[in-house]
C-alpha cells in the first residue's frame, strides 16, 4: 500500500515540477532531500506510485501534450517540453506519448487500437488497447464511443493483427468481472494531465479488498485540497476495473461518483469482499 505524502517528497515533486526541462539526477534528488538516494528511490516510489524519473517524464509528457495540442510545430515542442533530443521521443516507438508527436497532434493518427467486447455480468463492455497496453475499457461503450476518443487512430476488431495482448489483456477483465482473479498491473497505455496521472497511477496500488476516500487520496499525492479534482480523475479515468477508480470512496464511506454506474460500483467492491456498502436499488 502506497505511504502517505510526506513534506520532503512533497517538496521534490514541485521541484521536478519546476524543473523538468533540466537534467535531474537522483544523486541531486537526495541532496536535496538529506537522504540517501536508495531512500529517497523507495520512499519516492511507494508514495506517488512513480520514480522520480517516471515522474519527471511523465512532467514532461504533459508539457508536451499542451504544447502539441495547442498547435505548435513539433521540434520546438520537442525542446519546450524539455526533451534533449527528437530521438528521446521518436525513440522506442514514440515512448514518451505511446504515439509519435505529430500523430498525437493529430488525434492519434496511424496509430492502431484493437478492440474487443466483453460481456459479463455487470453488462457490456468494450476494451481497446495499443500495442503497450489497455487504453480503454468503459461500460456500455460501442466503437462510435471509441472513435470519438481516438478520432483518427486506426481501430481494428480483434482478430487477427489485433494488439499483441489484447486477447490477455480482455480475459484477465473478463475474469475479474465474473468474480474471479483481480485484474491488477495489467500493462496501461493511457494520457493524462500530470495530476491525472499521479491519482491513476496511485490508484493502482490500492490492492482488491481495500478502498481509500477520496481525501486519502488527494493526501497520499501531496495535493491535501484537491479533494474534487481527485473525484475529476477518477471521472475520467478511460480504463475501468484496471485503473480502479471503484475503490474510492467519500469520506462517509458512501459510494461517491461511478462512470459505469453506482450499482456496478457496489457489485465491483462487493465481489471483492467490501461489506457494509449503502443499499443501492439495481437500476436497469
Amino acid at each position: 500500500m502506497a505511504a502517505i505524502m510526506v513534506p520532503w517528497i512533497t517538496d521534490l515533486c514541485r521541484y521536478i515540477e519546476a524543473h523538468a526541462t533540466e537534467p535531474i539526477s537522483l544523486e541531486h534528488l537526495a541532496r536535496r532531500a538529506r537522504r540517501s538516494r536508495w531512500h529517497v528511490q523507495r520512499s519516492f516510489r511507494e508514495a506517488v506510485g512513480q520514480t522520480p524519473h517516471q515522474y519527471a517524464a511523465a512532467v514532461r509528457r504533459r508539457r508536451l501534450q499542451r504544447e502539441l495540442r495547442g498547435g505548435g510545430r513539433v521540434t520546438p515542442a520537442i525542446y519546450a517540453a524539455g526533451y534533449g533530443s527528437p530521438s528521446r521521443v521518436y525513440g522506442s516507438r514514440g515512448a514518451a506519448l505511446g504515439m509519435t508527436p505529430g500523430q498525437y497532434r493529430r488525434g492519434g493518427e496511424a496509430v492502431e487500437m484493437s478492440y474487443a467486447a466483453i460481456p459479463s455480468r455487470l453488462g457490456p463492455m468494450l476494451v481497446a488497447a495499443t500495442d503497450r497496453g489497455l487504453c480503454f475499457a468503459q461500460f456500455d461503450a460501442t466503437v462510435d464511443d471509441l472513435r470519438r476518443e481516438f478520432p483518427n487512430a486506426r481501430l481494428r476488431p480483434a482478430g487477427k493483427g489485433s494488439a499483441p495482448g489484447l486477447a490477455q489483456w480482455a480475459k484477465a477483465l473478463s475474469q475479474h468481472l465474473a468474480g474471479g482473479t483481480p485484474a491488477d498491473g495489467l500493462p496501461i497505455d493511457i494520457r493524462g494531465t500530470a495530476f491525472q496521472m499521479r491519482v491513476w497511477n496511485f490508484l493502482q496500488t490500492i490492492p482488491a479488498g481495500k478502498t481509500k476516500s477520496y481525501g486519502e487520496v488527494a493526501v497520499a499525492i501531496g495535493a491535501p485540497r484537491a479533494t474534487r479534482a481527485v473525484g475529476t480523475a477518477c471521472g475520467s479515468n478511460p480504463v475501468a476495473v484496471a485503473v480502479p477508480c471503484h475503490r474510492v470512496l467519500r469520506g462517509d464511506g458512501s459510494l461517491g461518483g461511478y462512470g459505469g454506474g453506482l450499482d456496478r460500483k457496489r457489485v465491483l467492491l462487493q465481489s471483492e469482499g467490501i461489506r457494509n456498502l449503502p443499499p443501492s436499488p439495481l437500476h436497469r
